[in-house]
């Protein structure tokens, strides 16, 4: 298991505390490490940050960056690409690298309560589930070519299963 460090903003797990009543500090732990275990990915320490922004900050974000004019519920600035991230995979134990960093995740607790309600999903799973969804852009996953899509969405339900809001638990659609 890798020691991983998240630079974790305590607006995110004190909303869901209030919310839900669940600190998902381990939940987003177990997330990261079956990931990394997905990718063969033994790097000795990982780090992530994982902040949360007002619906004006991520909509002037998602412009920026992605030229997409309005707010967003996550986005992902991973550090490495797909290629690169499965180059880590393939390293002998030697040439592994001590630290890894995979970059930053950036969310909106507002838009998630909204994409929670219209979906029927409840705020923590929303919210889970976009945790285990920017995971999986930094480690090189995406969801634009349907081969790709397809082993995506089957990771993020494996992760989310293994902490308890998949699918198979009666929530989502």
């Amino acid at each position: 298991m890798n020691n991983i460090s998240i630079d974790l903003d305590d607006e995110l797990v004190k909303y869901i505390k209030e919310k839900c009543g669940r600190d998902i500090t381990h939940d987003i732990e177990i997330i990261i490490n079956t990931a990394l275990e997905e990718k063969n990915i033994k790097e000795q320490n990982v780090s992530i940050s994982i902040s949360a922004v007002g619906k004006d900050e991520i909509h002037q974000i998602n412009k920026e960056y992605r030229n997409v004019d309005r707010p967003t519920d996550v986005l992902s600035f991973p550090i490495f690409s797909r290629e690169e991230i499965n180059e880590f995979s393939s390293l002998e134990d030697s040439k592994k690298v001590k630290e890894l960093e995979l970059g930053d995740i950036i969310m909106c607790i507002d838009v998630l309560q909204e994409h929670a309600e219209e979906y029927g999903t409840g705020i923590l799973r929303e919210m889970l589930y976009m945790i285990t969804h920017g995971v999986c852009h930094l480690l090189g996953y995406d969801h634009m070519i349907e081969e790709e899509k397809t082993e995506m969405r089957a990771l993020e339900e494996k992760i989310l299963k293994k902490i308890g809001v998949g699918r198979i638990n009666g929530e989502g659609n």
